[in-house]
C-alpha cells in the first residue's frame, strides 16, 4: 500500500462522512440555542460587573462543541486522538460566579447533544433549564445584605453606633474589627428594614464616629 492509498482511504473518506446539510443544520441549531443560553445568562446575571464577552463565549462554546462532536462521531480513530489532545488543555481563567459554571456546562452539553442528533432533547431541555433558571435565579428569598464600615475614635462612639444600627436594621452582625491607636474600624453586615438609609447620616453625626460607609454586599467584595 502506497502513501497515496493511505491518504485516499483515510482523509478523503472522512471528508464525505458528514454531509454539508448535517453540518449546516447542526451549527445553525447550535447558534440558535447558544443565543438562547446567552439571553438567559443576561437575564439572570446578578454579579458585580456584567461581562458581555462571557455571553459571547457561551454561544461560541456551543458551536465549537458541536463541531468537535461532529468530527468525533464520524471517525472512531479520530475520536481517540481528539480525546488525548483535549485532555492536555488547561484553562486558568477564574470563575467568579458559581452560576457561570452551570452555563458553561449547559453550553457544552447542548453542543454534544445537537451533534449526536438528539435535536428535540437539546431544544426541549434548554427551554426547561432556561425557565428554571429564570424562576430561581431572580428569586429573592431574603433582604439584600449590606456592609457598614465604621471608623470610631473610642469605645463610647463604637457602642453608640452599634446601638443605632441595631435599632434601625433587621440584623446587625460584626464581621471584622480593627483597632489602632486612637482609631477603631468596624465592618458590620446589616439587613435593612426598607430602602431608607438616613441612619447612615445619623451615624456620622454621633460623637466618637469619624466616618460611616454603606456598601451593597453580595459576597464578592467588601468596602
Amino acid at each position: 500500500m502506497s502513501f497515496n492509498d493511505i491518504f485516499k482511504s483515510s482523509f478523503l473518506e472522512n471528508v464525505n462522512s458528514v454531509s454539508l446539510l448535517d453540518m449546516a443544520l447542526a451549527l445553525t441549531l447550535a447558534f440558535g440555542v447558544g443565543m438562547f443560553i446567552f439571553l438567559i445568562y443576561k437575564k439572570t446575571y446578578a454579579g458585580v460587573m456584567y461581562s458581555s464577552s462571557f455571553g459571547v463565549t457561551l454561544v461560541a462554546l456551543t458551536m465549537i462543541t458541536t463541531l468537535v462532536i461532529l468530527a468525533v462521531t464520524s471517525n472512531v480513530v479520530l475520536s481517540l486522538g481528539m480525546v488525548g489532545a483535549l485532555s492536555i488543555v488547561r484553562f486558568r481563567t477564574a470563575i467568579k460566579e458559581p452560576l457561570d459554571i452551570a452555563f458553561l456546562f449547559w453550553a457544552i452539553a447542548v453542543g454534544i447533544v445537537l451533534a449526536a442528533g438528539f435535536i428535540p432533547l437539546a431544544v426541549f431541555g434548554s427551554v426547561v433549564i432556561g425557565l428554571i433558571l429564570l424562576v430561581f435565579a431572580n428569586r429573592k428569598s431574603h433582604a439584600n445584605p449590606y456592609i457598614v464600615v465604621l471608623s470610631c475614635t473610642d469605645q463610647a462612639g463604637e457602642d453608640a453606633a452599634v446601638a443605632l444600627l441595631k435599632e434601625n436594621t433587621k440584623r446587625c452582625v460584626c464581621k471584622s474589627k480593627t483597632v489602632r491607636a486612637g482609631q477603631i474600624e468596624l465592618n458590620l453586615e446589616v439587613r435593612l428594614n426598607d430602602e431608607n438609609t438616613d441612619f447612615v447620616n445619623r451615624l456620622c453625626a454621633l460623637d466618637g464616629v469619624e466616618s460611616a460607609v454603606l456598601v451593597s454586599y453580595n459576597g464578592d467584595y467588601m468596602g
